[in-house]
């Protein structure tokens, strides 16, 4: 499936847009992956959902798990590391899932590598599961993503994906939580500039 406006091509396992190639987790990546979640800077926005990676062995156990998970789970929902089509070096990790307690509401989440930070990476990985999401065929009409509030890198990139604020709550995580969510009708509506 391919969004030629946007150059996101939906294949069986995998999703590329022009400067990403979204695919599944392989142990293999234990060492780039732990790059980004055993980093403060990124697990300090996760905890409590997840702790900050102290080790391989530990990043190995996680991805074990995440690939475990995933092989139960058809699409549009699943986890992907996010690689520079370019280089093909792992920079970050996406993933679309329901969010506890409920289960109903499904939740965008991507974490990059700080070096990666700044390029627009995040979002455009975003953009391209929410079109994944959208156009999968399931009965999707909205996604969210939660943000702390002082993580103002996460608001920005929800905000690039298309994302509207909605409100705070302390429903998902049992964290009080910015609510990001994106309609499927207003995926790629352009947003009108702001007056002052």
């Amino acid at each position: 499936m391919t969004d030629r406006m946007h150059g996101v091509i939906i294949e069986e396992s995998s999703i590329h847009t022009p400067r990403l190639t979204l695919r599944p987790w392989t142990l293999q990546d234990a060492p780039a992956a732990l790059a980004i979640y055993g980093t403060p800077d990124v697990s300090r926005w996760l905890a409590p959902a997840m702790q900050q990676v102290p080790d391989i062995p530990a990043m190995e156990e996680i991805l074990e798990r995440w690939i475990s998970e995933c092989d139960g789970r058809d699409l549009p929902e699943g986890r992907w590391a996010i690689e520079l089509r370019e280089t093909g070096e792992l920079v970050g990790g996406i993933a679309l899932l329901p969010m506890p307690p409920y289960h109903g509401d499904l939740e965008i989440a991507w974490q990059l590598a700080p070096r990666a930070w700044g390029k627009g990476l995040a979002a455009e990985a975003g953009h391209a599961v929410a079109h994944q999401a959208f156009e999968s065929g399931a009965l999707i009409d909205e996604l969210f993503a939660v943000v702390r509030p002082r993580n103002v890198r996460g608001a920005a990139t929800a905000k690039s994906v298309g994302m509207e604020w909605v409100g705070e709550t302390d429903k998902y995580y049992d964290l009080q939580l910015q609510v990001y969510r994106l309609r499927k009708a207003d995926l790629d509506v352009p947003t009108e500039p702001r007056r002052s």
